[in-house]
């Protein structure tokens, strides 16, 4: 009943950031679930980005499901989920029966204005935490720019884009396994530093300490 309750009022206090959709509360996530709770670790929280993105519904959603089911099995999912739309629900009641009277008054305008730029850096940090996470490897690269042409300058469907992904993904997954390469071999090996060891170094340093404080008090 604890761990219902803890994951209840975590996801509850992650929903309570409602401006900017699912991808301005992915940094958020990470940081109550990875950094401050340790639920999960950074690969396992891409992971959940990536299934959530694939399946039906809100990604930050369908994440606060993965990872309260992880912990606590399904009522975890159930609870988690829970949490994290009951402010949002409520919010937003609030905000639809307020906006009409309130939207053409400049202070909103201006608070808005000054939201949407914090919500175009949360999205930023969410994208580099998960580039740092998901491009480890010369066929990952390789995929991240077909997807990105394909969608800027094709009118290709999100979810073909999904799929070509995935099979791309499988492929190069099953060269790698059986590559002799002695360039790939070298490129996997040293991954971890081209591709932000040093910042799991800090998050790592960060967790112990904050594991060493609690300890100390």
């Amino acid at each position: 009943m604890k761990k219902l309750w803890e994951l209840f009022v975590t996801f509850f206090r992650i929903g309570m950031v409602t401006f900017g959709g699912g991808y301005a509360m992915l940094p958020i996530i990470q940081r109550e679930i990875v950094d401050k709770k340790q639920w999960a670790t950074d690969e396992q929280v891409v992971e959940y980005y990536a299934i959530g993105q694939c399946t039906p519904g809100l990604i930050a959603v369908n994440t606060a499901t993965f990872v309260g089911n992880e912990v606590a099995g399904i009522a975890g999912g159930i609870i988690a989920t829970f949490g994290f739309i009951l402010p949002s629900f409520f919010i937003i009641m609030i905000i639809a029966s307020l906006l009409q009277n309130f939207a053409d008054i400049s202070i909103v305008k201006n608070a808005f204005a000054g939201i949407r730029v914090c919500v175009c850096v949360l999205i930023l940090q969410a994208v580099i935490n998960m580039w740092k996470n998901s491009i480890s490897d010369p066929f990952t690269i390789v995929i991240y720019f077909g997807i990105l042409i394909a969608s800027s300058f094709f009118s290709v469907s999100p979810v073909a884009l999904v799929l070509i992904a995935a099979a791309g993904g499988v492929i190069g997954g099953a060269f790698l396994a059986h590559s002799n390469s002695p360039y790939i071999n070298d490129f996997l090996e040293n991954k971890d530093a081209r591709f932000g060891d040093k910042f799991g170094r800090k998050r790592e340093h960060r967790i112990l300490r904050k594991n060493k404080d609690k300890a100390d008090k």
